[in-house]
């Protein structure tokens, strides 16, 4: 299985390493050199230096082959064309359809969750007299 990890950051190059480990081809995206760090010295997969939203960038990453695009850049929006330009440029995501996640949202509803489990007795009212 081939993967295309846009935006090496905290979050884009923890998912890249870990799909290597189970035996993903990654190739990583980004428009820094220095992210490539992040992915340590034993890094097998593949980099590509550039911007996610760059067609030619993406093609060099080898989207037109890859199974699965993640999208992991530090800004939401950005995220979100990233992913519209790779859908849009790869006719197979159309078929297949996207899946998105955004970690914003998810990090939104894990807190309302745990907010919500947990039972707070309501204080009874101070009165005074």
């Amino acid at each position: 299985m081939k993967a295309l990890v846009i935006g090496c950051g905290r979050v884009g190059s923890n998912v890249a390493l870990q799909l290597a480990e189970e035996g993903w081809e990654v190739t990583a995206v980004d428009e820094k050199e220095e992210a490539l760090t992040r992915l340590g010295e034993n890094w097998r997969g593949g980099f590509v230096l550039g911007h996610g939203m760059d067609v030619d960038v993406l093609r060099e990453a080898g989207i037109e082959d890859a199974d699965a695009v993640v999208v992991a850049t530090n800004g939401d929006n950005t995220n979100l064309v990233v992913a519209q330009v790779a859908m849009k440029r790869a006719d197979f995501y159309q078929t297949l359809g996207l899946r998105t996640i955004s970690p914003t949202k998810t990090a939104i509803s894990e807190l309302m969750d745990a907010a919500r489990a947990c039972e707070i007795t309501p204080r009874e009212p101070v009165t005074t007299s």
